[in-house]
């Protein structure tokens, strides 16, 4: 349906919002978060400190929009935008934290059991000793697999694992401390392969 853009312009953020509803026109979510893309940059680089990730963040939330409004009664368009734009930016910290910490966290949690471990993470973490832990995480059993890669990689609590694969939390930590180990023994045998 065709509108003038003078006619989406006198609308007020209800109405648009009820015409976006309507029949899904992406002009008038165009107008209606044009209305607040300073908003949506403003708080992402609040939080983001770097303004092409905050600039990708405009981006991503109107893209995210096409599909986030239908889902949601939204009495107040411009405080439910903040939210979602406050939410996107902590869950992409949160992403880029976890990705920065995976390996220090397998790192340190390997140094209480064993001094000598897995010391090349110290020197040079560089793409083969990555492999290597990426073989040896494909080599274990599917349980400790699943429970070390929730751990680690996604950061998940032993509670969370334990609901997500439905079994005892007793159970989760006792598939992480195995799987630690036999890591670490496949990294070691590795490391003894590369020396020959």
């Amino acid at each position: 349906m065709f509108r003038s853009k003078k006619n989406l312009k006198n609308k007020n953020d209800q109405q648009l919002l009820l015409d976006y509803l309507a029949d899904g026109d992406l002009d008038v979510l165009g107008e209606l978060f044009g209305r607040y893309m300073h908003l949506v940059y403003g708080v992402a680089l609040k939080y983001l400190k770097n303004r092409d990730e905050a600039k990708d963040a405009v981006t991503q939330i109107f893209e995210r929009l096409i599909t986030e409004i239908p889902k949601f009664e939204i009495l107040n368009f411009k405080s439910w935008l903040f939210v979602v734009t406050k939410n996107y930016c902590l869950m992409e910290i949160r992403r880029e934290k976890a990705n920065k910490n995976r390996f220090e966290k397998f790192s340190a949690d390997q140094n209480m059991e064993s001094t000598e471990l897995l010391h090349p993470i110290d020197e040079d973490l560089n793409s083969s000793l990555q492999e290597n832990l990426k073989h040896c995480l494909d080599r274990l059993k599917k349980e400790q697999q699943e429970c070390v890669q929730l751990f680690y990689y996604q950061e998940k609590s032993y509670g969370d694992i334990a609901d997500e694969l439905n079994i005892a939390e007793k159970k989760v930590k006792s598939y992480i401390q195995n799987g630690k180990r036999n890591l670490k023994i496949c990294l070691e045998q590795l490391e003894k392969e590369h020396e020959v």
